[in-house]
């Protein structure tokens, strides 16, 4: 969670990008930016997978982020998996925010949005990384909380 009183206003994931016949993990990460109304900095960070880079921040050119959008990769049966890809977020100033992210699967729906102030902490589901034989998947799914 961010501090009290603080929203995040930017992000930066940490994604394994698609290796070929190898497996792939995509999104291994997710770092949030929260700032404060007096300028205070802050970051949080999910739980983070084995693989892959950190991009680069992505910010709301004013205001935080409000809502978001998960791609996802549905179930491959016995091909490789990655289930989630990437991330989109909405700013409080209505833009748009997308870094880079993985080849794979489609954009769900948008969140509700926060009512007020903005996203300020996430939770996500992940699965550790199994071994060099297992078909690994890393971050499933994310809940973004609003303050």
């Amino acid at each position: 969670m961010c501090p009290e009183g603080s929203y995040a206003t930017g992000y930066s994931a940490k994604v394994e990008k698609h290796v070929g016949a190898s497996d792939d993990t995509s999104l291994n990460g997710i770092r949030l930016f929260c700032t404060s109304q007096n300028g205070v900095a802050y970051t949080i960070e999910s739980s983070v997978g084995e693989f892959g880079d950190w991009s680069r921040v992505t910010w709301c050119p004013a205001g935080n982020l409000k809502s978001f959008q998960l791609k996802v990769e549905e179930d491959q049966g016995a091909l490789d998996d990655t289930a989630a890809n990437n991330i989109k977020f909405r700013c409080t100033s209505g833009a748009i925010i997308e870094g880079p992210g993985g080849d794979f699967g489609q954009y769900g729906g948008w969140s509700s949005n926060c009512a007020i102030g903005g996203i300020c902490g996430m939770e996500t589901k992940m699965e550790p990384y199994g071994g060099a034989f297992v078909d690994d998947t890393s971050i499933n799914d994310v809940r973004f909380y609003c303050c």
